[in-house]
C-alpha cells in the first residue's frame, strides 16, 4: 500500500524553531520527526512512500533522498504554494489505482497501519479514519441541569474522547471528492458524510502525539526551561 506523508506545512506555531528548518525535520532523540514517522510505517511492513513537501523542502529531500538508505522508497510532491492536506496529494491522482493511506509528517505514533488496512478491507470502506481513544479526568464535579433543576451529579467524572489523528486510508474514489486546496477534515470528510459514503472508524489506544506547538516539541526534545526529559510515551 502506498503511504502519503504530508510534510509541507510551515510550522508557524513552532517558531522560532521552524525559522531555519521545516517542522518535520526537528529532531527528537537525534532523529527528525519524519524519521520516526518512517520507522513506524516500516514496522507496519510498508515501504512505498510519497512525501508532500513545501516549506524548506530542500532540507527534507537532501536528508531522505530516494529513501534507499532508510529501507523505503520515497517520491516527492513539491508544493509551490499552500495546498492544504487533501489538495497536496492531487498531483498523484492519475497514478493511484489501489487503496492508499495518508499520515502526517509531524506526529509521533505507534499505530499499526497493516491492522488498520485489514479493518478497512474487512468493512469494505471507502474511507477509514484512525481515532485515538483518550480519557480525561475532570477536576470538578459536573451537574446535569434541566429546566433549572439539578437532576444528576457526577463527582470528577472521566470523559472519554476519540481524537481524529489525521491518519486515513482511502480508496482511489476519494479523488472524486477532493478539490484544489481542500483540507481532509474541514472539506473532504464532511463532503463524504453528506453523500453517505462508508466511513469506518479505526480506534486505537497506544501512542499518538501531535508535535505541533513549542511546548510539545520542547517536552519531547528535552529542551524546555523546566528540563523535561526526552520521551515518546
Amino acid at each position: 500500500m502506498k503511504i502519503f506523508i504530508l510534510a509541507g506545512g510551515e510550522g508557524t506555531r513552532l517558531r522560532p524553531y521552524t525559522y531555519s528548518k521545516p517542522k518535520p525535520m526537528l529532531e527528537i532523540k537525534g532523529i527528525p520527526i519524519l524519521g520516526h514517522v518512517i520507522e513506524n510505517i516500516k514496522r507496519s511492513g510498508m515501504t512505498d512512500i510519497v512525501m508532500t513537501v513545501g516549506y524548506k523542502h530542500e532540507q527534507i529531500i537532501l536528508y531522505f533522498g530516494d529513501g534507499k538508505k532508510f529501507g523505503v522508497k520515497i517520491e516527492y510532491l513539491i508544493e509551490k504554494e499552500k495546498m492544504n492536506t487533501a489538495g497536496s496529494i492531487i498531483g498523484h491522482k492519475n497514478r493511484i489505482k489501489d487503496t492508499f493511506a495518508v499520515v502526517m509528517g509531524d506526529h509521533i505514533t505507534d499505530i499499526d497501519l497493516s491492522d488498520m488496512l485489514k479493518h478497512h478491507k474487512k468493512n469494505k470502506a471507502m474511507t477509514t479514519i484512525a481515532l485515538y481513544k483518550n480519557k480525561i479526568a475532570l477536576e470538578y464535579g459536573i451537574a446535569d441541569v434541566k429546566k433549572g433543576r439539578v437532576v444528576g451529579f457526577s463527582e470528577k467524572p472521566v470523559i472519554e474522547h476519540l481524537y481524529n489523528t489525521a491518519i486515513y486510508i482511502f480508496e482511489p474514489e476519494i479523488f472524486d471528492y477532493i478539490k484544489e486546496k481542500d483540507d481532509f477534515a474541514k472539506d473532504v470528510i464532511p463532503r463524504l458524510l453528506a453523500k453517505k459514503k462508508n466511513i469506518q472508524a479505526y480506534i486505537f489506544e497506544g501512542t499518538w502525539h501531535d508535535v505541533g506547538r513549542v511546548e510539545d516539541y520542547e517536552k519531547f526534545a528535552g529542551i524546555s526551561s523546566k528540563g523535561n526529559k526526552d520521551r515518546l510515551n
